[in-house]
């Protein structure tokens, strides 16, 4: 580890203590009886977020790929992990992922605490193994925090419960649609209404992006080509059906989460839009929702302005989703 990080790490364990006495328990999503979020929890598992310790090189941490000023993605095709490897697929957001059943791209893992494990094992991302994590973390100035919340030394399961307390706090719902769902009429532009009726109607996008964070959580195939050799869900069914098939993201803050696509593969929404407006790609396995839309130019940036009314602006500057204050 290089004095910078030994530093960062230093820093981020005294900004831990400041942070726990005074702790309140924040606004949280859904979590298992197995789990419940405590402030003391949620502090240790927000500066294990933000700190690079658990990496092979000692330079990613969660937040790495995870960054708050683009909604807890990292603005990347791909993400880069440790000694600059590169994986498949784009980091997906983090704001409100407490109310998703289904994470990572191909819907593997059904719970924040079984997900945290992927990245910090996988050779591109944190590449370790769970003996080298134990061992860090037992060696590591949290030691006693873990003992004093979970009671006990440090392990994979308390690790995850904390991670995955802090990211349950990752809430937000204060978009422009939300203010006008709401009943402010002055939330959204005139191109924006007219985008939010195309959404629901015409356009259809409804069908795949629907409840309160635009996500059926189901896989589809939504007619793009096959790109780095990602064949999807079918990576875990077995099942040629599924090729290409992938969880439907959410658009929740989307104007903050460029590039797009499972592997970054559209840089603008106008381009997203124009996919969907020409009936996406040939592809075998296309869902039957996707086809051509008809859309004029016109059309096409009303669908684009609503898109944006989806984002809350003020996610970047919350300094409760942000690494613990120094003091």
């Amino acid at each position: 580890m290089t004095c910078l990080h030994k530093k960062l790490t230093l820093m981020l364990c005294a900004a831990l203590g400041s942070a726990l006495a005074a702790a309140s328990l924040p606004q949280t999503g859904p979590y298992p009886e197995a789990n419940p979020p405590t402030p003391e929890k949620i502090a240790l598992g927000r500066a294990l977020f933000f700190d690079p310790l658990l990496s092979e090189d000692g330079k990613v941490a969660c937040a790495t790929c995870h960054r708050p000023d683009r909604a807890f993605t990292d603005g990347g095709a791909v993400s880069t992990g440790a000694f600059g490897r590169t994986g498949k697929r784009s980091a997906p957001s983090l704001i409100n992922v407490a109310y998703r059943t289904r994470l990572f791209w191909h819907g593997g893992s059904p719970s924040l605490e079984l997900q945290a494990l992927g990245p910090l094992s996988d050779h591109n991302e944190h590449a370790l193994q769970p003996e080298q994590i134990v061992e860090i973390l037992r060696a590591s100035r949290y030691a006693p925090e873990f003992k004093r919340i979970f009671g006990r030394e440090p392990d994979l399961t308390a690790l995850t419960q904390a991670i995955a307390s802090f990211e349950r706090t990752l809430v937000s719902y204060d978009s422009p649609f939300d203010r006008y769902q709401s009943g402010d009429a002055h939330a959204l532009t005139a191109s924006q209404v007219r985008g939010m009726d195309l959404f629901y109607d015409r356009a259809e996008c409804f069908h795949c992006h629907n409840g309160n964070n635009f996500s059926d959580n189901l896989p589809h195939n939504n007619a793009s080509e096959l790109f780095n050799e990602d064949i999807g869900v079918a990576q875990l069914s077995g099942q040629d059906a599924d090729v290409g098939k992938f969880i439907t993201p959410t658009l929740r803050n989307i104007a903050l989460t460029a590039p797009y696509m499972h592997a970054g593969q559209m840089k603008t929404l106008r381009e997203v839009v124009q996919h969907y407006n020409g009936g996406g790609q040939a592809n075998p396995n296309t869902d039957p929702l996707v086809r051509p839309l008809g859309l004029t130019d016109q059309e096409v940036t009303d669908l684009v302005a609503f898109l944006e009314a989806l984002t809350d602006p003020t996610i970047a500057t919350n300094k409760a989703f942000g690494p613990p204050e120094i003091p």
